[in-house]
């Protein structure tokens, strides 16, 4: 009779603790996607505004240039 209840009591355990583990893995993957997204969008960012700086410097050592 204890052995019976030992074992359904350990089968509900390790049900609960396999859809425990899964809502951890689904949590893990929601994160690391979010975090690629917005490390993409920070690094889409940065590159736009370098070039934006990069395009008018060359614009004013152009214009520069041509003052002399």
């Amino acid at each position: 009779m204890c052995k019976k209840v030992v074992v359904i009591l350990m089968s509900i355990n390790l049900l609960l603790g396999l859809s425990a583990c899964a809502e951890l893995k689904h949590t893990g993957k929601e994160i690391g996607h979010t975090t690629k997204k917005v490390t993409t969008a920070i690094g889409h960012g940065t590159r736009d505004a370098v070039k934006a700086i990069g395009h008018e410097t060359k614009e004013v050592i152009n214009d520069i240039k041509e003052d002399d």
